[in-house]
């Protein structure tokens, strides 16, 4: 595929730059195609309620979805080929000796468009896109506050979702031996007093504050992060005098320890306004009280996952993952959610590296302050061909 692709930018630079110009910056840069196709299938059912048609929780498991309240209703089916992504990733030789990276990529998840009454489209999205200059990186990729290595290997988009941090988002980053420090877009997601309806405020002024170091063995890893960041929130239209921040950091430590061929990936993360960082925003940054200041809101999560080599084409997944937050029910009201948790245990077939066929059972459960709770449980089969 690389020299196909090579190929085909070499006749369009010579057509447009002509031959010399061609050839040189052929010399130089090299291009990667790569990604994967993967299909989807799953079984899902409620006990409290339903998931619209179209939702982004019938396509993967996103805790504050799991309905509460409701009556229930039968089994849902889905089934779709929105993970599928393609990356293109190009490295260039610069006059200086150094090198330059680029890294495009996409897939078809959370759109807005697209429906599976005809044709089933979906419009593809930018998942990273960034440049890669010596030590430095710049552009969108996996916040520094993530340790990737550390995710378990499930069917579901993310597996652990409840106790993960979850995010890409723009950055500048440093990099140096084992530690990692970045400059990243920030956003705050805000609970109205009394509840309500998810304010995003986009008035941040200052960039969030992400930092990590990981300690490496052939025994594997173990990594600890730190995040910190402003919570703003300003509106003086239509009669409002809101102009409020506050203060937000939080903690991460995860790992991932080999047992022999097999391996036990674990996560903890606590803070103080993690709010979209943790759980896909779950629970927000923070509330405003009756003085329509901020208060940031605490919250947990938790994750371990075990992974067994059954022989050389069949292994398995066990997953556990928890969140909760520390919600003062007097400014958020009683209808958020309070905690939630999940467990997924999957089988994995692989008869070459580039096929994957595997199924996978999840449960989960959501609680909110009121006390009220509803379940989820999923059966997912799924079909994978990575390139």
């Amino acid at each position: 595929m690389k020299t196909k692709i090579t190929a085909a930018i070499t006749l369009a630079l010579g057509t447009l730059y002509g031959t010399a110009t061609n050839a040189n910056l052929l010399d130089k840069t090299n291009v990667k195609f790569s990604g994967y196709l993967k299909a989807d299938a799953m079984f899902s059912s409620y006990s409290d309620g339903t998931i619209a048609s179209g939702s982004i929780g019938r396509d993967f498991y996103l805790p504050s979805l799991t309905p509460v309240g409701g009556v229930e209703e039968s089994t849902q089916f889905d089934a779709h080929v929105k993970q599928s992504r393609f990356r293109f990733t190009t490295s260039t030789d610069l006059d200086s000796g150094d090198k330059v990276v680029g890294v495009l990529e996409f897939d078809f998840q959370a759109t807005p468009d697209g429906n599976e009454r005809v044709s089933n489209s979906y419009e593809p999205r930018i998942r990273h896109g960034f440049i890669k200059y010596n030590d430095w990186l710049i552009g969108q990729t996996w916040t520094t506050f993530l340790d990737v290595k550390a995710l378990p290997e499930t069917l579901d988009f993310i597996g652990s979702t409840d106790g993960t941090i979850f995010i890409r988002q723009v950055m500048v980053k440093y990099s140096t031996g084992n530690f990692e420090v970045s400059l990243e877009n920030p956003e705050t997601t805000v609970s109205p007093f009394g509840g309500g309806t998810r304010i995003v405020t986009d008035d941040n002024p200052v960039p969030d504050l992400a930092a990590r170091y990981t300690f490496k063995g052939d025994w594997g890893h173990f990594a600890v992060a730190g995040l910190l960041r402003q919570l703003s929130y300003v509106d003086k239209q239509g009669g409002n005098d809101i102009d409020t921040s506050t203060t937000s950091a939080g903690i991460s430590l995860t790992a991932k320890f080999n047992l022999g061929q097999d391996d036990i990936r674990i996560a903890a993360n606590y803070g103080q306004g993690l709010g979209r960082y943790i759980a896909l925003n779950a629970v927000n940054g923070a509330v405003l009280n009756a003085d329509n200041e901020l208060e940031a809101i605490d919250s947990m999560g938790f994750s371990i996952a075990y992974r067994h080599i059954w022989d050389t084409q069949w292994r398995s997944n066990f997953t556990y993952s928890m969140f909760s937050a520390d919600n003062d029910t007097a400014l958020t009201g009683l209808s958020t959610t309070k905690e939630t948790y999940s467990a997924r245990a999957n089988i994995l077939y692989s008869p070459s590296k580039e096929l994957t066929f595997g199924a996978e059972y999840a449960y989960a459960k959501r609680e909110l302050e009121t006390g009220a709770d509803g379940d989820m449980s999923r059966l997912q089969f799924s079909a994978k061909y990575a390139f």
